[in-house]
């Protein structure tokens, strides 16, 4: 698998912000869904967001299919990108599972780890989780699956070159995502949990209550109208609330 491709949109995080932040995208995305962040968020946190292989400016390299190795390269480059500065993951759906294991991997190995993450659309328990056999359904009833989602803008449905380059990636991430295993694992780290109200993928209702069992600095969890795709509606809403818990945690740990 190919590790030399660019992982973080913008390439350079503001030199003059005093805490970064890593955003993973959910499945079958980019950096993209996170386009209006850098300028929502106030200029002490420098946001890079990720691209996985596969989508994107990354469209000619070959996507991860399996867990492992999509962890592994993207620690990484993570590890890669680091500076001296405080940092923190946020992440939705897939982003959320990716980012909840690369904290729990770095906080094991002793290494820099972050000082906070966000998880959104996503909880270990009660959260629907896709199957192998899914990632393989005809096309159509694919479509059709992220349709009710909302998961893409409407006019990508309708155009055959735009699902081209959506259903590939999306059917690799819900490959890896399908092999994602809880082990009950939680993080030291602390964490907030986002979600919308109707999210379909919510399948117990008290899903998200699970995260305070996950990391003795619980920080709450903050419900949106919406369904699983809610952030974009309340992006601005999501990344103040964030940002000013971020900066607090920072603060503190600076004492």
């Amino acid at each position: 698998m190919s590790r030399t491709g660019q992982w973080f949109h913008p390439v350079e995080p503001s030199p003059d912000a005093s805490v970064r932040l890593f955003l993973l995208p959910h499945a079958g995305s980019g950096a993209i869904i996170y386009r209006d962040w850098e300028k929502l968020l106030p200029a002490d946190i420098a946001a890079q967001a990720v691209t996985l292989p596969g989508r994107h400016n990354r469209r000619t390299e070959i996507m991860y299919e399996d867990w492992d190795p999509l962890v592994d390269a993207l620690h990484e480059a993570v590890l890669d990108e680091l500076d001296d500065r405080p940092f923190a993951f946020f992440g939705h759906c897939l982003g959320a599972q990716l980012a909840f294991r690369l904290t729990t991997r770095m906080e094991q190995e002793g290494g820099p780890s972050p000082v906070m993450i966000g998880m959104s659309g996503w909880s270990p328990v009660g959260w629907y989780a896709p199957t192998e056999e899914q990632s393989r359904m005809p096309e159509p009833e694919l479509v059709e699956w992220i349709k009710r989602l909302g998961s893409f803008p409407a006019e990508v449905y309708d155009n055959p070159a735009m699902l081209a380059l959506v259903v590939p990636a999306l059917r690799a991430d819900l490959r890896v995502a399908a092999q994602y295993v809880d082990d009950a694992a939680g993080v030291r780290c602390s964490l907030a949990s986002y979600g919308g109200r109707s999210d379909p993928l919510q399948e117990d209702p008290e899903a998200m209550k699970e995260w305070a069992e996950r990391s003795p600095a619980y920080l709450g969890h903050s419900e949106y109208p919406g369904g699983h795709f809610y952030i974009d509606a309340h992006a601005q809403a999501v990344t103040m609330h964030f940002a000013q818990r971020l900066q607090r945690v920072v603060a503190t740990t600076a004492r």
